[in-house]
């Protein structure tokens, strides 16, 4: 059973991972910015105050997490359990010789980040430079990825070419010859990539901002 206390300290988390404040975790939602104030979660009369689903919704699509995820956030002992995972800038992904076959960074003495462990996918972070992706993501921002997990249309992904060239897109289709790509921003095309020139495609799986 849900409690009352598990959803507000996992609106809280949300906001933690993201680096912002529960107020500035409403306000990118286009909530208001006392929406999640915890003199709010409690009315004056001792009634609990729960976060509607709509409110939820918002603040999931502005942070680009999953209802998985939110979920995983409210049960204790996802809380509790993490995982260090290695961090590579955008450059460094582009370096083929830095990467093993199946699309995870090579040997030790990466920098790496805490995570909340997610069960078997390996995973890494990948560290965004420049303002191809936006608004999306940004400069700066940290895209936690996984090249085991499972692409479906609609899933936003990680691509690496044999040339070195290296960018994330959202997945539009998936053949045989080719992996068709949409750009998530508006100023760069889409892309139609043969199979044979993909060196490994991650999954975006989480977005620290």
């Amino acid at each position: 059973m849900l409690t009352h206390g598990q959803i507000w300290n996992a609106v809280d988390r949300l906001a933690e991972q993201h680096g912002l404040s529960a107020s500035g975790l409403a306000r990118r939602a286009g909530l208001d910015a006392t929406s999640f104030n915890k003199s709010k979660r409690v009315s004056a009369d001792g009634r609990e105050r729960w976060p509607s689903s709509e409110s939820i919704a918002k603040i999931l699509a502005a942070t680009g997490a999953s209802i998985h995820d939110f979920v995983a956030l409210v049960d204790p002992q996802a809380q509790q359990a993490h995982m260090s995972v290695p961090l590579v800038g955008w450059a460094q992904a582009g370096a083929g010789r830095l990467f093993t076959e199946d699309g995870m960074p090579a040997g030790t003495g990466w920098e790496e980040i805490a995570f909340p462990d997610r069960g078997p996918d390996r995973l890494f972070a990948v560290e965004v430079s420049g303002d191809s992706m936006e608004p999306l993501y940004r400069d700066g921002d940290i895209l936690i990825v996984s090249p085991d997990a499972a692409i479906r249309k609609g899933d936003r992904v990680v691509v690496r070419l044999h040339n070195g060239e290296v960018m994330a897109k959202e997945l539009e289709r998936r053949t045989l010859q080719n992996v068709e790509l949409r750009s998530l921003n508006v100023d760069h095309a889409n892309r139609v990539v043969p199979v044979p020139d993909i060196d490994w495609i991650a999954r975006i799986m989480w977005v620290r901002q």
